[in-house]
């Protein structure tokens, strides 16, 4: 080889870069650089070195055979960078098809807890409201029975007053009814109706004092109830806000869901 081609490889050689860098784990990816020919290169003069005298075809022989190495050595080179882009983008579209995957199942496993979710929620639900009823009967049922036994407790200290008042007011006529023996009969009936009338109005303010404990304990049984029914309905409309708000997630996720 002549001195002349030496050169002109040695240049193209320091011409060309090779760049090796890890791209991924288990794997390298090469970057090849091919230099623009080189215009007017100057060659270094190398003094003559003795020898025969090559002739002009096996110069072009040497240059062709050469030529053909170079060619051969880009087309390997081709062949070797199209096999690894082959290999990048069957990598890529595999990892393309997984991140498919993952999400269509990572969506399928959202839809079906929240689904899980409304329908424990809506069970939830069911049940409270079932208990809450089940409270209000028996606050109902209850609140009958006090009714009930104060109503006839109240009766039955009525009946006892009277019946004491009737005795007393007996005893009181048999007492003046002695004192007054003497008296006339005018007298004894004056003294009776004072006696009668003065017992009536003892009567009277007693049934009148019973009646306004019943008035009074009646609106007090009113106000417990309304107390409790606003309660019950505190409770339902919390639990409907609730649920709207679960709904209105569960939209929102659908949605995000699909947008991604």
């Amino acid at each position: 080889m002549s001195s002349e081609q030496q050169a002109s490889q040695q240049a193209t050689a320091e011409a060309t870069e090779i760049r090796c860098q890890e791209k991924s784990k288990g794997g390298l990816c090469y970057e090849v650089i091919l230099a623009e020919p080189a215009v007017n290169v100057t060659l270094p003069k190398l003094p003559p070195v003795p020898g025969k005298n090559v002739s002009a075809e096996e110069i072009e022989e040497k240059l062709k055979a050469a030529e053909e190495r170079r060619l051969s050595l880009e087309a390997k080179k081709m062949a070797d960078w199209s096999a690894k882009m082959a290999k990048i983008e069957e990598a890529s579209r595999k990892k393309d098809e997984l991140d498919k995957e993952f999400k269509t199942h990572a969506k399928e496993v959202l839809v079906t807890k929240m689904e899980q979710y409304e329908e424990k929620r809506e069970q939830q639900l069911s049940e409270i409201k079932e208990k809450l009823k089940m409270h209000a009967a028996d606050i109902e049922k209850t609140r009958q029975s006090l009714e009930q036994q104060k109503i006839e407790d109240l009766q039955k200290h009525l009946d006892e007053k009277l019946r004491n008042a009737s005795t007393l007011r007996d005893d009181n006529i048999k007492k003046i009814l002695g004192r007054l023996k003497e008296h006339n009969t005018d007298k004894l009936n004056e003294v009776r109706a004072t006696v009668d009338q003065i017992e009536a109005q003892k009567c009277n303010e007693q049934t009148r004092i019973i009646e306004n404990k019943l008035s009074t304990a009646e609106q007090n049984r009113e106000k417990e109830l309304q107390k409790k029914l606003d309660a019950i309905r505190k409770h339902e409309r919390r639990a409907e806000l609730v649920r709207q708000n679960k709904a209105a997630l569960a939209q929102k996720s659908d949605v995000t869901a699909s947008s991604g």
